[in-house]
């Protein structure tokens, strides 16, 4: 599974860009991480509590924006498409709520005292019901 997450990153994230190497090798790292367990939280996923405290810290850097994290994979989608006759966009509207949370930037969600954001993503996907991954995303 490792070496097959290992793969899978190199190749849906090359030409990722964050404007430094080490941001970029530390996006890969824990895209990969991941991949290996969709389900698992960070800590979960993570090998050590360094490379847990370091997945938090390449989180909150204001250098790095999701969009950029997220644009080797939309391009990828993208090729993925091309290769079908007929793909569907479908669109979803997620809650994240961190209600209790002191986090900067949330807003309301079904009403005031309930805070966290919405997210939008469209996910591409074949008429088979193959995923061919997420097409584009608002937060």
């Amino acid at each position: 599974m490792v070496k097959v997450a290992r793969q899978w990153t190199e190749h849906e994230f090359a030409g990722l860009d964050l404007g430094d190497a080490r941001l970029d090798r530390r996006a890969k790292k824990l895209m990969e991480r991941l991949a290996e367990r969709p389900a698992a939280s960070i800590p979960e996923a993570c090998d050590s509590w360094s490379e847990t405290v370091a997945a938090y810290r390449f989180l909150r850097n204001p250098d790095v924006a999701w969009e950029g994290i997220f644009a080797p994979h939309w391009a990828r989608t993208q090729e993925r498409m091309r290769a079908q006759p007929v793909v569907l966009c479908i669109q979803d509207t997620t809650e994240l709520d961190f209600n209790g949370q002191e986090i900067a930037g949330l807003g309301p969600l079904n009403y005031e005292a309930r805070r966290g954001m919405y997210l939008h993503p469209t996910y591409a996907v074949t008429v088979d019901r193959e995923p061919l991954g997420v097409l584009d995303a608002w937060m």
